[in-house]
């Protein structure tokens, strides 16, 4: 499985060139990149409105700028890894362009370092030093996490790790210093982005393991050692799970002890959506393809609902 995993409901239509490029993108790695961009730079804002702080409106192209960037940094993260595990797909995920023959290697390959140089120049056009390191980095983990020899997808906790770094750390630390950067506003570390940092953070970590769960057959062609590949499906789920409602025990805990948050909505978005949780894990038939791949696309579903209430924490 790659860094985004497999939403084949959105991904598995017929079309032409549009559609190749749209399953190209890995749209649902798209969605939670623009939730979270959205999220973070709204989370800034209802702060600076709060404290009744001037907002230079005009300085929103800026970070409208930096969502460009990260779109283009993650069609090259999703894309490379694309190229690279042609010959897995054709097993795992059959319906993405490249290894359905949609989208040619050379093509492929075009599309993957004109994104990865267009994000490169925005950012570093537009933005500090820092927010340029940590771009850099994020793309260096998407390359190590696919190219040889590194293939750290090939090792179940480097391959976490990298992912981690990238959708949970990376992204949400710089978010909110560029959006803070983009305001014209100091940057402070309320507890709030701590929070989504962190929880974003171990999120990713279930993404990581998540996502491989529907592709165990091909993982154990191609000897490619995820969690899901080497414990079983249902294994690799329950412990899914239960990182999931710890992360969600920590909400709720942040709710009743960290200062000036909210703490109704921190307790009982995170009671509801562990609830959710429990919900559909109970429900998983680990030998059922399709029953993973709704318990897959379930994970991204509090993925997005968590950034949706993130400016309301």
């Amino acid at each position: 499985g790659g860094v985004g995993g497999i939403v084949p409901a959105d991904e598995g239509k017929k079309g032409g060139m549009l559609n190749a490029l749209y399953k190209f993108s890995r749209p649902h790695t798209i969605r939670g990149t623009i939730l979270a961009s959205c999220a973070c730079v709204t989370r800034v804002l209802l702060d600076c409105i709060e404290k009744a702080d001037f907002v230079e409106w005009r300085l929103l192209r800026i970070a409208a700028v930096g969502l460009v960037a990260l779109l283009c940094g993650n069609a090259y993260i999703v894309g490379i890894n694309q190229i690279y595990d042609v010959d897995i797909d054709k097993v795992n995920k059959p319906f993405l362009p490249v290894a359905a023959g949609e989208i040619s290697k050379p093509m492929a390959w075009t599309l993957v370092l004109g994104t990865a140089f267009a994000g490169l120049a925005l950012v570093a056009s537009t933005f500090s030093s820092v927010i340029t390191a940590l771009y850099c980095l994020g793309m260096g983990f998407g390359t190590v996490y696919t190219v040889p020899p590194f293939r750290w997808k090939n090792n179940a906790f480097l391959a976490a790790f990298s992912i981690a770094m990238v959708r949970g750390l990376l992204l949400n630390i710089g978010l909110h210093q560029a959006a803070s950067n983009a305001l014209g506003l100091p940057c402070t570390w309320p507890p709030q982005v701590l929070f989504i940092a962190s929880f974003m953070t171990v999120f990713a970590v279930v993404i990581a393991i998540a996502k491989d769960l529907p592709d165990v057959d091909g993982d154990r062609q191609f000897k490619v050692k995820t969690l899901a590949s080497t414990w079983g499906v249902a294994n690799a789920a329950k412990l899914v799970e239960r990182i999931l409602l710890g992360n969600y025990a920590m909400g709720i805990a942040v709710g009743f002890l960290a200062p000036g948050v909210n703490t109704l909505l921190l307790v009982s978005s995170h009671l509801g959506l562990a609830g959710f949780l429990r919900f559909f894990s109970s429900k998983l038939d680990p030998d059922s393809v399709p029953s993973i791949k709704l318990f897959y696309k379930n994970i991204w579903k509090l993925f997005y609902a968590e950034y949706l209430l993130f400016p309301f924490f």
